[in-house]
């Protein structure tokens, strides 16, 4: 296939506001991914979107497995479908409310806030 350009599970970015750090979660545009290294404010980051990742969580949030997990850009963590969140895939096991992470499986599409 001449028109073959590369897998996609991981995509070359830029740092949004701010910069990320090495496993944090960042958005660009409709793209959640989670960056490779460290970068700062507009400089270029793999970001991967697919696969099963460890993140931050809003303490009081609890998770079922398979549970749909939203992105709070704000909060810069995960948190339960809302007003403002980006879907971004579901929880692969439990996470109650005093976890401060949850296992999140990456649905590795474009999304959009609720």
């Amino acid at each position: 296939m001449r028109n073959y350009v590369q897998p996609g599970a991981s995509l070359d970015l830029v740092a949004p506001a701010g910069g990320v750090v090495s496993g944090q979660g960042f958005m660009v545009g409709g793209f959640f991914a989670v960056a490779s290294t460290d970068a700062a404010e507009g400089k270029p980051v793999v970001g991967t979107l697919e696969g099963v990742f460890e993140l931050p969580k809003r303490l009081s949030q609890t998770f079922a497995s398979g549970g749909a997990v939203s992105w709070d850009v704000a909060a810069k963590r995960c948190d339960g479908p809302g007003s403002g969140k980006y879907p971004i895939g579901g929880a692969v096991e439990v996470a109650g409310n005093t976890a401060s992470t949850v296992i999140v499986r990456l649905n590795g599409t474009t999304t959009s806030a609720a």
